[in-house]
């Protein structure tokens, strides 16, 4: 079994009420709640970093494919959303808009569709994910 990243994703909390510091390679993301829920919106809580990972797997496999077609498609604009449904297992469903700054044709819109659907992180959450946790 080899890991998908060379170095593990790290993180920590203080006293400082949900305000996580996440750090990878070579860099940190800070995470928050909303206000609303006693944070103080200092970042993104872990339902839009969630969401987050797929936007930006989804553009970068959309335009990887749409360069070595060497279609001329300039811009890709994603929006993503969650929601949850108790019936009677809890079904997250996300909801994925792409769009593009110039007219696609529906065979084009069409093969897009489906490599959106094959980004690595579509995959991941699309399959059987067991969390592993030791304390």
């Amino acid at each position: 079994m080899t890991n998908l990243l060379e170095n593990n994703i790290t993180g920590n909390i203080g006293v400082q009420k949900y305000l996580c510091t996440i750090s990878w390679r070579s860099g940190q993301l800070i995470m928050d709640e909303p206000e609303s829920i006693g944070g103080k919106n200092l970042g993104p809580d872990p339902y839009s970093t969630l969401l987050a990972s797929l936007a930006g797997c989804t553009l970068s496999t959309l335009r990887m494919y749409i360069d070595r077609k060497g279609w001329d498609i300039r811009e890709i604009n994603i929006s993503l959303n969650l929601y949850q449904e108790n019936n009677p297992e809890l079904t997250t469903t996300i909801t994925r808009e792409i769009t593009f700054s110039n007219a696609i044709d529906e065979e084009t819109k069409n093969r897009l569709l489906i490599i959106a659907e094959k980004c690595p992180v579509s995959k991941i959450l699309k399959n059987t994910v067991l969390i592993n946790t030791t304390i």
